[in-house]
């Protein structure tokens, strides 16, 4: 009876001990400081990797003697342009100049959105860009960047260096000048290489005349159709002579140039591939909607893959 007696009361105990707490250790008000470990710090190498872009190739699988897609710098002339991009520390200036190409807002405006997906696209209102209306963004004073779209139709670039066009071009302050011009120096039939030559350098120099870090990226004509009497519409023989000027002309002013016309195909096979896949209009010298898109996927390629060379070469 006794021990049964003292069994009841220690049995009490432990249940008063567990309801009260006194069954566990106590918990400590504050966790004890961590002697073990140390902060980790994103070392510089890792922030530029993360800086490296994704980007496919919008290139069809049905076009034929195609190039690699990428932009042609041997002198890094592009370089400044980059480095204002990796450190986006203020509104990054683009202003695309060109012909109807350009005028027709559908090729730079894919670039343009492509681009301020990838790097911001607070620096500017979000106006949509159509042909009605003007391809001068407007900026909010926003880091990002700002892709300004200057397109005339008929233009070459000798007709093009004006000095309303020069300032409308200069006053934007741009960072990067991307200049597409060619088709139309390809219709002329009394087409002189040399006169080509010297309107591209009056051009370049007038605008580096007022923005003297400005730097340019040249870029060729997709290729097009001309009318030859009774043959009707053959591929224009021109456009590989303006393309081979512009080439030349880039490597020697050591100017950046992305050839649009060997990426698709070039004189054998751009025309054809443009033709093949539906995207010419019906003069054959400007392009379907779809196939300005294209040209503006194939752009964006080229610039975001040289933007993760110059990024991979910092790392170096």
């Amino acid at each position: 009876m006794k021990q049964n007696k003292y069994r009841l009361i220690a049995w009490c105990v432990c249940v008063w001990m567990v309801m009260s707490g006194y069954a566990q250790d106590p918990l400590p008000r504050k966790a004890k400081a961590d002697t073990h470990s140390t902060p980790v710090y994103v070392s510089k190498e890792i922030k530029q990797l993360l800086k490296l872009l994704t980007v496919e190739s919008p290139m069809p699988d049905s076009f034929k003697g195609v190039q690699e897609n990428e932009i042609f710098d041997p002198t890094f002339s592009l370089a400044p342009f980059w480095e204002k991009l990796c450190k986006l520390e203020k509104p990054v200036r683009i202003v695309h100049i060109g012909d109807s190409h350009v005028r027709g807002h559908v090729f730079p405006y894919i670039v343009r959105s492509y681009l301020e997906e990838d790097f911001g696209r607070n620096a500017v209102e979000p106006i949509p860009l159509t042909y009605q209306t003007s391809g001068i963004a407007k900026e909010t004073g926003n880091v990002g960047v700002v892709y300004h779209v200057i397109g005339v139709n008929g233009a070459t670039c000798g007709t093009y260096a004006t000095e309303e066009r020069m300032r409308e071009v200069t006053s934007l302050q741009p960072d990067l000048v991307i200049l597409s011009f060619g088709t139309n120096e390809a219709h002329g039939r009394r087409y002189a290489q040399t006169l080509h030559t010297v309107e591209m350098k009056h051009l370049i120099d007038k605008i580096k005349s007022e923005c003297p870090n400005v730097t340019f990226l040249l870029t060729t004509p997709p290729g097009a159709y001309v009318r030859n009497g009774r043959r009707g519409r053959v591929i224009n023989p021109r456009t590989s002579l303006v393309v081979d000027t512009q080439l030349k002309f880039a490597e020697e002013n050591q100017l950046a140039v992305w050839d649009m016309y060997h990426v698709a195909g070039g004189s054998q096979y751009a025309c054809r591939n443009w033709t093949a896949a539906h995207l010419f209009q019906r003069d054959k010298i400007h392009f379907t909607r779809e196939g300005y898109i294209l040209q503006g996927l194939l752009l964006h390629e080229a610039l975001i893959k040289e933007y993760n060379k110059y990024v991979g070469n910092r790392l170096e």
